[in-house]
């Protein structure tokens, strides 16, 4: 299987498509309730859906991973985007930085290398 999309709510489609576009997303279908991405790197894609009663609480974390993590940060903040989490590293090997969007959904914009699918504690493969 491959991984073709995700969908996540908001309560507001609008807003919701100008803060995914800033991130770099190209959209691809647009209707008041729904609009669909591709993301700026790669063919996966992302969608939000409107969704009235979208919760404030939601532990959805978007991850998008990009080499040049320290440009891309800059050039968000410089267009306006606030983080609720500034650039930093973490213990588990990655470079990281956390926004919200629209709808409270978390995103993490971060770059991890090799330690993205082989940390040093990843469970051995068997032979």
């Amino acid at each position: 299987m491959q991984l073709n999309q995700i969908t996540v709510p908001t309560h507001d489609v609008a807003a919701s498509v100008a803060f995914y576009k800033q991130l770099g997303f190209r959209q691809l279908v647009d209707s008041p309730h729904y609009a669909r991405f591709l993301a700026p790197e790669g063919d996966t894609t992302f969608s939000v859906h409107l969704e009235e009663n979208a919760s404030t609480i939601n532990k959805t974390v978007i991850y998008l991973e990009t080499e040049n993590i320290d440009d891309v940060v800059s050039k968000l903040e410089a267009d306006g985007m606030r983080f609720k989490q500034s650039l930093k590293n973490e213990d588990w090997l990655w470079r990281e930085a956390r926004l919200l969007d629209p709808a409270e959904n978390e995103i993490c914009i971060y770059y991890a290398g090799e330690n993205r699918i082989n940390p040093p504690w990843r469970i051995k493969d068997e032979d």
